[in-house]
């Protein structure tokens, strides 16, 4: 069939669907949802079948639903209705979650069911499951409705009206987002810095500032007064509540009028003059199997394997966070063993540069050239180790000089749900990383043309 891919934005699930759906001889094409004229104009242009909605905020207008069918995807289980579903279910600590595909109707997730999926919920952050268990639910739902309707024997089921309207539920705004840190407990604060962690943040007062806070990690042994920074480590502040303490590891100030966007940044670099003199807390990569803390490398060996998993905020490596993996990666090749096993972690493998970091240095282009040798110094360390097999475990998703750290391995294992960006031409950049020698190696000259040249992501 044709199918159209409205969304908000090209995001990861939509990159997914956008792939599955490809490499299931669907034709695909995306269609931006920036206003109603472009989605009318790429609904006119393209002509689909179809039209599936993996990622969208706004509705779609009557004139487009009325004359094909639109299939939503929404992160909610059936009767669930608004815009901050999986914020509210990890808001109230839910267990079981679901997916539903629903029709496009006059009133926002209230149309006809294709097709919905549970799933469990782990004590994640919000980003993090939905490029996981979401992710993997909303691809069956999607998979499954759209067989249903190209099979054109499926009558999709209505929706219980008062059951909908028992679930709708409003945006979840700052207001209930807001951390008492002299009342809240350790699990109330990482509940609710989980169901903001990418996007919103919890907007917080710290060091006479304003700032979003994003991400959340328990710490087991630090303590002191409630709401007091007690440390750093990786980039990440650590503060105290009222019976443990939290990592936090990345901070967003709060925009003022006239100023530019603000971005997400390492929450010491963030900080910058106004953080105290605070005891560096490192933690040694094969360590925190014995902690209950956080950090961002970790390193632990069974028998002659040894296995050195990363995981970065949003997937991106900074000079600092490459040249501290590339030094843990020295050490782990250091260690008797035959096999080491580079990431496996649930998120993402790696994006690559460090974007935000670059663009808030004192000379962004001193700092990218920078960054761009840290990473080829990480990817040349894994391409030229002979004397043992590295492994590269592709757990979550990877992009650009992230993607290319991934081929220098001697193999490379990847989940199923993973979505690949192996290129760069999108940012207009001929990128790096030592892919011209290794992705050619891997799929032939032409091959490789052609995924850094169509931009596309891959399943």
């Amino acid at each position: 069939m044709h199918i159209l891919l409205v969304a908000s934005a090209f995001n990861s699930l939509t990159q997914r669907v956008h792939a599955e759906l490809r490499d299931r001889g669907h034709t695909v094409a995306v269609g931006l949802a920036l206003s109603d004229g472009h989605l009318r104009d790429a609904v006119r242009g393209f002509a689909p079948d179809l039209i599936v909605a993996p990622m969208l905020r706004t509705a779609i207008p009557r004139d487009v639903w009325s004359a094909h069918t639109c299939l939503i995807v929404h992160p909610g289980p059936v009767g669930d209705r608004g815009p901050s579903s999986l914020d509210w279910a990890i808001h109230e600590g839910v267990t079981r979650w679901g997916v539903t595909v629903l029709q496009a109707d006059e009133e926002m997730d209230a149309g006809d069911v294709w097709a919905s999926v549970e799933f469990s919920v782990p004590p994640v952050g919000k980003s993090d499951l939905y490029r996981n268990e979401v992710s993997d639910a909303a691809l069956t739902a999607v998979l499954r409705a759209v067989d249903r309707f190209a099979s054109g024997m499926y009558a999709p089921r209505p929706q219980d009206s008062a059951r909908a309207t028992d679930g709708t539920r409003p945006y979840f705004r700052q207001e209930l987002r807001r951390i008492d840190w002299r009342s809240d407990s350790t699990e109330t604060v990482l509940r609710k810095l989980r169901a903001a962690d990418s996007h919103p943040g919890v907007l917080d007062e710290l060091l006479g500032g304003e700032w979003f806070l994003h991400g959340g990690h328990p710490e087991d042994r630090l303590r002191g007064r409630p709401g007091e920074l007690l440390a750093t480590r990786a980039g990440g502040v650590c503060r105290a509540t009222v019976d443990g303490a939290v990592w936090i590891p990345e901070l967003r100030a709060r925009r003022q009028p006239g100023q530019p966007a603000q971005f997400k940044l390492p929450a010491v670099l963030a900080l910058g003059d106004r953080l105290p003199p605070l005891p560096a807390d490192p933690v040694p990569p094969d360590a925190p199997g014995r902690r209950g803390t956080w950090t961002d490398i970790r390193y632990e060996e069974t028998g002659a394997v040894g296995r050195l998993t990363f995981s970065f905020p949003g997937g991106a490596m900074s000079t600092t966070q490459c040249t501290r993996l590339l030094d843990a990666y020295r050490t782990a090749c250091s260690r008797p063993t035959s096999v080491l096993v580079l990431g496996g972690g649930r998120d993402f493998f790696s994006n690559g540069i460090h974007l935000n970091v670059i663009e808030a240095a004192a000379d962004p282009a001193e700092e990218s050239w920078a960054n761009i040798n840290a990473m080829n110094d990480l990817v040349e360390a894994v391409l030229t180790t002979t004397d043992r097999l590295v492994v590269a475990a592709v757990g979550g998703n990877a992009a650009a000089g992230g993607a290319m750290l991934a081929l220098a391995a001697d193999e490379i294992w990847c989940r199923r749900g993973s979505v690949l960006n192996p290129h760069y031409r999108l940012m207009g950049l001929s990128g790096s990383e030592y892919w011209t020698r290794t992705l050619p190696s891997r799929v032939g000259p032409e091959t490789a043309e052609r995924l850094a040249g169509e931009a596309l992501p891959l399943g």
